[in-house]
């Protein structure tokens, strides 16, 4: 069973590029004890492969032959404490975050033979934890709307673009990620990749009809978990009664 003998949740989290995604979604399942996935992992393994083998990003087939070749051989992590990568033996957790695989991820993401293959293993992976009796906290763009239409509990976590800019710089400065890209040229980058992501044709990023809409530009990251932890702790309330209510 999942955290506080509830029945396994299903926490669906959207939302454009540097809303704070990866950092809450590890923060609730840490909390929670509930297996962790990041899909944008996923997406930039595949663009790492892609970019390693030389394809040209304008070669839709070569991109989804490449896709559809990788996605078997991925391997992560399901610990929020260790979020980890791999490609058969190679362990690529950090060469994903470099920015040639930033700056090429949504080409490679809008590729329909992408999203297919990466959204099999996905829903793979919730179907198994929910096998075992475990919680799921699933992050990306298009969980709410496409991979996990039926999650228990769906958020759309948003900020203000500028704020978002400013995390991304100072997170890659905090990694070592060398980059002279200040504020201004990283808010122009995530305005590039949220029009991209937003307006691709298969899976377009967007917000799911019955998403909670969270605004993290004046919250810090322990606000927006205890927000979403509401969130689950009053749908497992709901369902607990419905349940009652039925026998």
């Amino acid at each position: 069973m999942s955290a506080r003998g509830l029945k396994p949740i299903v926490l669906a989290i959207d939302g454009p590029a540097s809303s704070g995604k990866s950092s809450v979604a590890k923060g609730v399942a840490k909390l929670l004890d509930f297996d962790y996935v990041d899909t944008g992992a996923m997406y930039r393994a595949v663009t790492w492969a892609v970019l390693e083998e030389g394809v040209d990003l304008t070669d839709a087939a070569k991109i989804g032959q490449c896709a559809q070749q990788v996605a078997p051989e991925l391997t992560w992590s399901a610990d929020p404490t260790a979020p980890r990568i791999s490609i058969g033996a190679v362990d690529i957790t950090h060469a994903i975050r470099e920015p040639n695989v930033t700056a090429a991820v949504s080409a490679v993401s809008a590729v329909p033979a992408t999203r297919a293959a990466l959204v099999a293993r996905q829903r793979n992976a919730v179907e198994a934890a929910q096998a075992a009796g475990r919680g799921v906290v699933m992050e990306g763009r298009d969980i709410g709307t496409v991979v996990l239409p039926s999650a228990d509990v769906k958020v759309w976590l948003y900020a203000d673009p500028t704020v978002r800019a400013a995390r991304r710089v100072a997170e890659d400065q905090s990694a070592g990620r060398a980059s002279a890209v200040g504020v201004e040229e990283m808010a122009a980058d995530l305005a590039r990749r949220d029009a991209a992501d937003s307006s691709r044709a298969d899976s377009p990023t967007r917000q799911a009809d019955d998403a909670v809409g969270l605004d993290a530009t004046h919250l810090d990251l322990t606000q927006v978990i205890d927000s979403v932890v509401a969130l689950i702790d009053a749908q497992s309330t709901e369902t607990n009664l419905t349940s009652k209510e039925q026998s």
